[in-house]
């Protein structure tokens, strides 16, 4: 009788996944253009306060608010500023034709909106609201001081993040390199689509699915993807695939044959080569994990149903490449939402249920959360992450992760 390994906890796997993963150390230069989604190897700090000097935030009229505070109401405008040009010291009962970015005159306290305005002859211009000290002024240093890390070693970067590090000069960006990862399935009822079309398939046969979502995955993490393709369920060629991949790797990621099975051979192969730990999670769907090295390379095998590894890819996987790029954020945030849904038989097991918010502001369970089901991950536009041993009933309040935080 085989004995049945205790469940081990989500959190306590990850804990020990995120030991393992010691941050690359090598570093490459990049155009700020091409740095989406990388991760900052240094600190950026900013050489120039942002803005450089006050300026306006809007069209409109600079004036000396002392001037319009004696009544007076009509002033004669005496220069005219636009965004890239600067204006001279703005005199005593006179008002500056100004607009938006441009900087404030010397003398001038505030900003009237042009909407308060009304030009009159004469080139003059009346004033219709009241003038408040600092009113439509952007205060030179208010969005970044000068000496001051605007982005720090370890931030992903995004697009914004880009924008930011260009307006403080910034050309070119020192970012973590790319992690390898080697990416191959096991299992000789793999068929990929084009080889055989869909009525000629043997009996027993299945597309990969698996490889496609995955390589997806790595390349939206930043990683550099080997695809090796289908291995089959034999010994030595699984020996001589991973052998192979552990050459110039940072990760073998593999899907399928982590179970023990007579036919899979993950567990013997890597064990011959390298060190190997077998897990079963405390997690549904995607109980079998395998974590172990190959050589130098880590070795991470998912488990073969296309909803179990596309779930502990997000759980695991996710955050260990992050942590292999020197990221410091690699968690991802939940949200508290109304079930709009019952799940009235509790597992012992922790769930990730694939779920969709609806305009409601509640949301929606998929109907099938079968680990066969891709359709559910399609379908949904998050996780219900749901503790082991919980029933939901409708209205109750869950933890909703949006797969758009664990998508790269």
């Amino acid at each position: 009788m085989i004995q049945q390994r205790p469940l081990r906890p989500l959190d306590e796997a990850l804990a020990q996944l995120m030991q393992c993963a010691e941050a690359l150390t090598e570093q490459e230069v990049l155009s700020t253009f091409d740095a989406d989604g990388r991760v900052l190897a240094q600190d950026i700090v900013s050489a120039l306060q942002v803005p450089p000097q006050d300026n306006s935030s809007m069209d409109g009229y600079a004036v000396r608010c002392a001037d319009l505070s004696q009544g007076t109401r009509v002033l004669p405008v005496t220069q005219r500023i636009a965004a890239g040009s600067a204006g001279v010291a703005l005199a005593p009962f006179s008002a500056a034709r100004i607009f938006t970015g441009a900087p404030i005159p010397e003398g001038a306290d505030a900003v009237i909106m042009q909407e308060d305005c009304e030009a009159v002859a004469g080139e003059s211009v009346r004033i219709k609201a009241t003038a408040l000290p600092g009113q439509w002024i952007r205060r030179a240093g208010e969005d970044i001081a000068a000496g001051s890390v605007v982005l720090a070693k370890g931030d992903r970067l995004t697009p914004a993040a880009l924008g930011l590090a260009a307006s403080i000069g910034m050309s070119s960006l020192t970012v973590v390199r790319r992690p390898r990862v080697a990416l191959f399935s096991t299992g000789d009822e793999l068929v990929m689509p084009g080889d055989i079309a869909p009525q000629q398939m043997k009996p027993g046969s299945i597309y990969n699915s698996n490889r496609f979502f995955l390589r997806a995955l790595l390349q939206r993490l930043g990683c550099e993807v080997s695809d090796l393709g289908i291995v089959p369920d034999r010994f030595e060629a699984t020996v001589q695939a991973l052998q192979h991949a552990a050459r110039g790797h940072d990760l073998i990621l593999t899907s399928g044959g982590v179970s023990v099975g007579e036919e899979d051979h993950i567990k013997p192969a890597v064990q011959a080569l390298g060190t190997l730990d077998l897990w079963n999670l405390a997690i549904k769907p995607g109980k079998p994990f395998a974590y172990g090295r190959v050589q130098e390379a880590h070795f991470i095998g998912l488990p073969g149903n296309p909803v179990s590894s596309f779930v502990t890819f997000l759980v695991l996987v996710r955050p260990f490449l992050m942590r292999l790029q020197g990221a410091r954020q690699v968690a991802v945030n939940s949200i508290a939402m109304p079930a709009h849904f019952a799940l009235p038989k509790a597992d012992k097991r922790r769930e990730f249920l694939r779920a969709r918010r609806n305009a409601q502001g509640g949301v929606d369970l998929f109907g099938n959360q079968s680990s066969g089901v891709l359709t559910s991950a399609v379908w949904a536009d998050g996780l219900v992450d749901n503790p082991p041993g919980t029933a939901i009933a409708h209205g109750d309040m869950v933890r909703f992760i949006p797969l758009l935080e664990m998508l790269g």
